[in-house]
Protein backbone atom coordinates (compact mmCIF):
# COMPACT_ATOMS: atom_id res chain seq x y z
CA UNK A 1 0.00 0.00 0.00
CA UNK A 2 1.38 3.09 -0.68
CA UNK A 3 0.58 6.61 0.89
CA UNK A 4 1.28 10.27 -0.34
CA UNK A 5 0.35 13.79 0.22
CA UNK A 6 -1.20 15.90 -2.04
CA UNK A 7 -0.77 19.81 -1.95
CA UNK A 8 -2.71 20.34 1.21
CA UNK A 9 -0.16 17.68 3.16
CA UNK A 10 -2.87 16.30 5.51
CA UNK A 11 -4.99 14.67 2.62
CA UNK A 12 -3.54 11.76 1.52
CA UNK A 13 -4.22 9.39 -1.94
CA UNK A 14 -3.80 5.89 -0.61
CA UNK A 15 -2.60 3.33 -3.65
CA UNK A 16 -3.84 -0.38 -2.38
CA UNK A 17 -2.06 -3.03 -4.17
CA UNK A 18 -4.27 -5.22 -6.51
CA UNK A 19 -3.82 -8.71 -7.50
CA UNK A 20 -5.29 -9.08 -10.71
CA UNK A 21 -5.66 -12.93 -12.24
CA UNK A 22 -8.08 -14.94 -14.50
CA UNK A 23 -11.09 -15.19 -11.56
CA UNK A 24 -11.00 -11.18 -10.61
CA UNK A 25 -8.62 -9.47 -7.53
CA UNK A 26 -7.65 -9.67 -4.12
CA UNK A 27 -6.54 -6.17 -2.46
CA UNK A 28 -6.50 -5.35 1.25
CA UNK A 29 -8.08 -1.82 1.10
CA UNK A 30 -6.75 -1.14 4.71
CA UNK A 31 -4.45 -2.54 7.18
CA UNK A 32 -3.66 -0.73 10.20
CA UNK A 33 -0.49 -1.35 10.56
CA UNK A 34 0.43 0.35 7.33
CA UNK A 35 -1.88 3.38 8.45
CA UNK A 36 -0.35 3.65 11.59
CA UNK A 37 3.42 3.53 10.18
CA UNK A 38 2.15 6.65 7.49
CA UNK A 39 2.27 8.48 10.76
CA UNK A 40 -2.11 8.04 11.18
CA UNK A 41 -3.46 7.50 14.14
CA UNK A 42 -6.88 8.16 13.05
CA UNK A 43 -10.06 5.21 14.00
CA UNK A 44 -12.94 4.02 11.73
CA UNK A 45 -16.19 3.70 13.31
CA UNK A 46 -18.62 3.05 10.55
CA UNK A 47 -18.02 2.15 6.72
CA UNK A 48 -20.69 3.76 4.12
CA UNK A 49 -21.28 2.68 0.65
CA UNK A 50 -23.29 4.54 -2.03
CA UNK A 51 -24.77 4.19 -5.18
CA UNK A 52 -25.69 7.23 -7.64
CA UNK A 53 -27.06 5.92 -10.78
CA UNK A 54 -26.40 8.73 -13.28
CA UNK A 55 -23.21 10.65 -14.15
CA UNK A 56 -23.09 14.05 -13.21
CA UNK A 57 -24.77 13.37 -9.58
CA UNK A 58 -22.80 15.54 -7.44
CA UNK A 59 -22.83 14.76 -3.51
CA UNK A 60 -21.18 17.27 -0.98
CA UNK A 61 -19.60 19.58 -0.08
CA UNK A 62 -20.36 18.11 3.60
CA UNK A 63 -18.55 18.43 6.96
CA UNK A 64 -19.62 18.03 10.47
CA UNK A 65 -18.74 20.19 13.52
CA UNK A 66 -16.89 18.86 16.74
CA UNK A 67 -17.17 17.09 18.30
CA UNK A 68 -18.67 14.94 15.60
CA UNK A 69 -16.30 16.22 12.89
CA UNK A 70 -15.12 13.28 10.45
CA UNK A 71 -11.94 12.01 8.83
CA UNK A 72 -12.97 9.47 5.98
CA UNK A 73 -10.90 7.03 3.25
CA UNK A 74 -13.07 7.38 0.52
CA UNK A 75 -12.39 4.72 -2.67
CA UNK A 76 -14.42 4.34 -5.81
CA UNK A 77 -15.71 0.29 -6.18
CA UNK A 78 -17.55 0.50 -9.65
CA UNK A 79 -17.22 3.66 -11.84
CA UNK A 80 -15.36 6.96 -11.26
CA UNK A 81 -16.10 10.05 -9.55
CA UNK A 82 -14.00 13.58 -9.50
CA UNK A 83 -13.28 13.60 -5.69
CA UNK A 84 -12.70 17.28 -3.92
CA UNK A 85 -11.29 17.81 -0.45
CA UNK A 86 -11.35 21.53 0.74
CA UNK A 87 -9.37 22.85 3.90
CA UNK A 88 -11.83 24.47 6.11
CA UNK A 89 -9.66 25.09 9.49
CA UNK A 90 -9.55 28.10 10.36
CA UNK A 91 -5.87 28.95 10.44
CA UNK A 92 -4.45 26.57 8.30
CA UNK A 93 -1.81 27.69 5.94
CA UNK A 94 -4.08 26.12 3.40
CA UNK A 95 -7.15 27.34 4.29
CA UNK A 96 -9.54 27.34 1.59
CA UNK A 97 -7.96 25.53 -0.68
CA UNK A 98 -8.92 22.36 -2.43
CA UNK A 99 -7.58 19.48 -3.51
CA UNK A 100 -9.10 17.13 -6.32
CA UNK A 101 -8.62 13.70 -7.86
CA UNK A 102 -10.35 11.42 -9.90
CA UNK A 103 -10.80 8.19 -8.30
CA UNK A 104 -12.03 5.01 -10.14
CA UNK A 105 -12.30 1.32 -10.12
CA UNK A 106 -9.70 1.09 -12.25
CA UNK A 107 -7.25 3.24 -10.35
CA UNK A 108 -7.64 1.43 -7.64
CA UNK A 109 -6.63 4.99 -5.50
CA UNK A 110 -8.73 6.14 -2.68
CA UNK A 111 -8.85 9.37 -0.70
CA UNK A 112 -8.13 10.25 2.72
CA UNK A 113 -9.73 13.45 4.13
CA UNK A 114 -8.98 14.35 7.23
CA UNK A 115 -11.10 15.99 9.87
CA UNK A 116 -11.39 19.84 9.03
CA UNK A 117 -11.54 19.46 5.34
CA UNK A 118 -15.38 19.49 3.35
CA UNK A 119 -15.70 16.65 0.95
CA UNK A 120 -17.55 16.17 -1.71
CA UNK A 121 -17.91 14.32 -5.41
CA UNK A 122 -19.02 13.93 -8.67
CA UNK A 123 -19.64 11.04 -10.78
CA UNK A 124 -18.44 10.67 -13.55
CA UNK A 125 -20.06 7.23 -14.96
CA UNK A 126 -23.52 5.70 -14.45
CA UNK A 127 -24.16 3.39 -11.38
CA UNK A 128 -20.81 4.45 -9.78
CA UNK A 129 -20.35 3.15 -6.50
CA UNK A 130 -18.53 4.77 -3.04
CA UNK A 131 -17.43 3.24 0.07
CA UNK A 132 -16.14 5.00 2.49
CA UNK A 133 -14.62 5.09 6.33
CA UNK A 134 -15.15 7.61 8.78
CA UNK A 135 -13.81 7.93 12.02
CA UNK A 136 -16.67 9.09 14.11
CA UNK A 137 -20.34 8.34 13.39
CA UNK A 138 -23.42 10.32 11.50
CA UNK A 139 -24.87 13.66 13.15
CA UNK A 140 -27.51 15.31 11.92
CA UNK A 141 -27.19 18.15 14.26
CA UNK A 142 -23.42 18.59 13.27
CA UNK A 143 -23.74 18.00 9.70
CA UNK A 144 -23.03 20.97 7.58
CA UNK A 145 -22.52 21.77 3.73
CA UNK A 146 -20.96 24.38 1.01
CA UNK A 147 -22.62 24.98 -2.26
CA UNK A 148 -20.06 24.49 -4.81
CA UNK A 149 -20.53 27.17 -6.37
CA UNK A 150 -20.99 29.31 -3.58
CA UNK A 151 -19.31 33.02 -4.73
CA UNK A 152 -18.16 33.37 -1.03
CA UNK A 153 -17.08 30.10 -0.65
CA UNK A 154 -13.89 28.06 -2.73
CA UNK A 155 -14.41 28.37 -6.35
CA UNK A 156 -14.94 24.34 -7.76
CA UNK A 157 -17.88 24.34 -9.73
CA UNK A 158 -15.18 25.42 -13.38
CA UNK A 159 -13.29 21.65 -12.36
CA UNK A 160 -16.68 20.10 -11.73
CA UNK A 161 -18.12 21.16 -15.41
CA UNK A 162 -14.70 20.34 -16.70
CA UNK A 163 -14.75 16.68 -15.34
CA UNK A 164 -18.13 16.11 -16.68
Amino acid sequence: MQITSLAIPEIKVVTPKIFRDDRGFFSETFNASVWEAAGLTDTFVQDTHVLSRSAGVLRGLHFQLEPSAQGKLVRVARGSVLDVAVDIRHGSPTYGQHVSRVLSAENWEQLWVPVGCAHGYCTLEPDTEVIYKVTNFYDPDNERGIKFDDPAGPVLSARLSVAI
